[in-house]
This record gives structure tokens, sequence and C-alpha cells, in this order.
């Protein structure tokens, strides 16, 4: 029996200026997100969590954290971006154009805007994006752009396995 590797994400020299992932993984949004997420954080605002008060806005529901969607639609651009990205260096323009609420499915998108050679460390380069997260009606909800260090060819630390299970039947 033949053991696969399995993935282990894109390195710097993988991604080119105009590449768009489409990334795979939507993610519905559940009460127990937005409620956790917001008392987590200490975001207070019962816009997000208090159903009585909700109803009374022009939305009329408790409206997803906003920040939770950042983390979201960052997380499922991991597997096709970041997966081997050495630190985030910065989230810019940040734009909240539609409201999530719970039970929207989101999904993402991310374009490659720049690449360069960083000047300080040899082992990563500087990879700039703009990700946009979508319901499942194609409204945008959040667009942004992220800049990371990705690790180069090479230079990926090696992620631990841990131990190899024992043959069946022995």
């Amino acid at each position: 029996m033949a053991i696969k590797e399995g993935w282990k994400g894109r390195v710097y020299e993988d991604l080119e200026v105009g590449d768009v992932y489409r990334h795979p993984l939507g993610r519905t949004v559940l009460e127990a997100d937005n409620v956790w997420f917001s008392l987590l954080t200490m975001n207070t605002n019962p816009i997000h969590f208090d159903r009585v008060y909700a109803a009374k806005t022009e939305f009329g529901r408790p409206v997803v954290d906003s920040t939770f969607t950042l983390a979201l639609v960052t997380g499922q651009s991991v597997i096709d971006l970041s997966q081997n990205v050495m630190a985030n260096l910065g989230w810019d323009e940040v734009r909240l154009p539609n409201p999530v609420f719970e039970g929207d499915t989101i999904y993402s998108q991310s374009e490659v805007l720049e690449k360069r050679e960083s000047k300080s460390r040899p082992n990563v380069g500087i990879v700039s994006v703009k990700t946009t997260g979508f319901k499942q009606n194609g409204d945008v909800v959040i667009e942004f752009k992220r800049t990371m260090m990705v690790y180069k060819r090479g230079h990926v630390p090696e992620a631990a396995l841990g131990p190899r299970p024992a043959p069946i039947g022995r």
C-alpha cells in the first residue's frame, strides 16, 4: 500500500501576480459563531447577540460581528495562499459593503496583486493579495488587501507528523 503525502500548500515561487484562487470551502455562519465570537472578543454591541434589541434596528435581526467575517474569509484563503506563511504583515482597505446574518453561507476568492523578494529575510518573499468574501446570492460582504511573508521553496519548516499507526492485524 502506497502512502500518499497530503497537501502542503503553496510557496512563494508558486504564487504569480494575476492568479485568482476560488477558495474551495464555503461556510454557513451559525448563531453560536456570532454570539461566541462577539463575547470572546469582548464586543458588547447588543446588535450581535440580543435578538430583541436587534429587532428594533433597521436590520431587524442580529448582524454577524464584522471581525468574525474578516477572520472567516482570511481562514478560507489559507488552503490556497497562506498555508506556508511565516507572518502576516497587515490587512488594509477592509470594506464591508453588505451585512452578514446568521444562516448566510460565505464563499471567497483571492487575487495575487504583488510579490517581491524580502530585503531582510532571504528565506521568504512578500506577497499582497486582494480577497473578496461573498454570500450565497453573490452579494459581496467583505473586501480587503492582505500582505504576508511566504516561505520560499525549501525553507518551509517541516510539520510534525506524529507517530505512525501500527499496521492493522499485527
